[in-house]
């Protein structure tokens, strides 16, 4: 099991923390997602999954679910 916490972007309200779950909970292996909302600041997102997930899959599940993006 592997937990990752992410600094997202763009998040306002909860429909962004409901598309952002969805999506990532779609991906291959990952058994949860929470979200720390922090409207117009960088929210954190933390995954479980079975294994790390590759960065790429992560930043397009985001921009999927409405254009957020990981911080850098």
């Amino acid at each position: 099991m592997t937990t990752t916490t992410y600094a997202v972007t763009g998040m306002s309200c909860e429909h962004c923390v409901n598309a952002v779950t969805s999506e990532l909970s779609g991906l291959g292996g990952v058994s949860a997602v929470t979200v720390d909302l922090i409207p117009g600041g960088s929210s954190s997102v933390t995954v479980a999954s079975d294994a790390p997930l590759a960065a790429g899959a992560v930043s397009a599940a985001l921009d999927e679910a409405g254009g957020y993006q990981i911080s850098r």
